[in-house]
């Protein structure tokens, strides 16, 4: 276990804060839920609670069932990681974080479809994940990301990643939203 040096007192209510350095390195934000276990030796561990991760192995089939049909890349994510991929190398997309255009269809809590070979002719590197710095490996003439929303919060997103050139992705929008509504609803249950 890594020490940080940080003490905090429990406040009269039984709370504990954690550090804000901790909380931005960790990617903990304000309502995230945390869950909490308690070792042998009697240490309190607190992980990150990820509905989506829940389902993981139901989210692979997933994302192989969209790939398989649409003959793209298919990811399904939560909040931080991309936790399901098919359709690419799973070394390239799983475990890693999402980019900051899945971030910001998660907290805009609407798809977004980016076709760039339509309005630049060719594509582009990948920004599904957020190692910017990496070599792209997959470039992508558009994606669609549609966000997964569980009793009012995104919890994730489901991302296709689209390898040629087309006009429209309104086959590929369809197929990401009834994709997370369909996960929403298992994450509901």
């Amino acid at each position: 276990m890594k020490e940080t040096g940080i003490v905090r007192r429990i406040d009269d209510l039984g709370r504990v804060v954690i550090p804000k350095e901790i909380r931005r390195n960790l990617r903990i934000r304000e309502g995230d839920p945390l869950e909490i276990f308690i070792d042998k030796d009697g240490e309190i561990i607190l992980k990150k609670y990820s509905p989506i991760g829940e389902l993981s192995d139901f989210a692979k089939e997933y994302a192989q069932a969209i790939s398989d049909s649409l003959g793209e890349v298919a990811c399904i994510a939560d909040r931080d990681n991309v936790i399901a991929v098919s359709g690419a190398s799973k070394k390239d997309f799983l475990g890693h974080p999402v980019g900051p255009l899945v971030v910001k269809a998660m907290e805009d809590r609407r798809v977004f479809v980016n076709n760039y070979y339509e309005t630049h002719g060719s594509s582009k590197p990948a920004s599904i994940i957020a190692d910017e710095n990496a070599d792209p490996i997959y470039r992508f003439a558009g994606e669609v990301i549609a966000p997964i929303i569980a009793q009012g919060d995104p919890i994730g997103a489901v991302i296709i990643g689209i390898k040629e050139g087309r006009i429209s992705l309104d086959v590929d929008q369809k197929v990401a939203e009834t994709a997370a509504v369909f996960l929403s609803r298992q994450i509901e249950q």
